[in-house]
């Protein structure tokens, strides 16, 4: 938890917009979870009409297709928050202070830059939908919202990546301030740790772990 009183009023303002917007994004996500859920159900009931009643969900396919781009997508944005997408750090690994922040800079950048034109292509694709009414091939369902989903998640996403920008600036100019706004990198030691924590990793990593952490060979 950040103090918001040792905080700038630049910084302070940063981590009230980056929490608030976390909070839309939490909420995105559970409706995704939701959805991953209503599918699992729906395919119970499917398996069991088509096999017990021989009576299988009309539309099934067609649903599931329009649907699956929900939790695809929308959960999109906070998956960036909590830096769960993957990354290749091989080179970004061994870096740190300003010349981490500034290659992150531009890799921020460069994403803001793609996503923007992903956004613009999927509105494009999502209006012209819309007005010519294409449905889909079974039960005819509109899939304009559907395509809809698409520019919308990428939306938030993209609000999250200039926030995140604006974080990885702030540290750049100030390398050894909070982390406000950017996802926390974490070392290999670090996510072997979060294992251990979590009882994932076997005795022989642990033991492994602890002897490192005391200098031991």
């Amino acid at each position: 938890m950040i103090a918001q009183t040792d905080l700038s009023p630049g910084a302070a303002m940063l981590h009230r917009v980056d929490e608030r917007f976390f909070v839309l994004e939490k909420f995105l996500s559970y409706i995704a979870a939701l959805v991953i859920l209503g599918i699992m159900v729906m395919g119970t009931f499917q398996v069991i009409a088509r096999v017990v009643f021989q009576a299988p969900i009309y539309g099934y396919s067609d649903m599931i297709e329009q649907i699956m781009t929900v939790f695809a997508f929308l959960a999109i944005s906070y998956t960036q928050r909590l830096g769960g997408h993957v990354r290749m750090e091989l080179i970004l690994g061994r870096m740190s202070g300003r010349t981490l922040y500034f290659f992150e800079i531009l890799g921020t950048a460069a994403a803001i830059g793609v996503i923007l034109i992903l956004t613009y292509y999927g509105y494009t694709h999502f209006l012209r939908a819309f007005e010519n009414g294409d449905s889909t091939i079974d039960v005819n369902m509109p899939i304009w919202p559907a395509k809809l989903m698409v520019p919308l998640a990428f939306s938030f996403l993209l609000v999250r990546l200039s926030i995140q920008l604006v974080g990885f600036v702030r540290l750049f100019m100030h390398p050894s301030e909070q982390l406000i706004g950017v996802p926390r990198m974490e070392t290999v030691d670090d996510m072997a740790q979060a294992e251990i924590d979590a009882g994932l990793a076997g005795e022989a990593e642990k033991v492994k772990i602890a002897n490192r952490n005391e200098g031991q060979p």
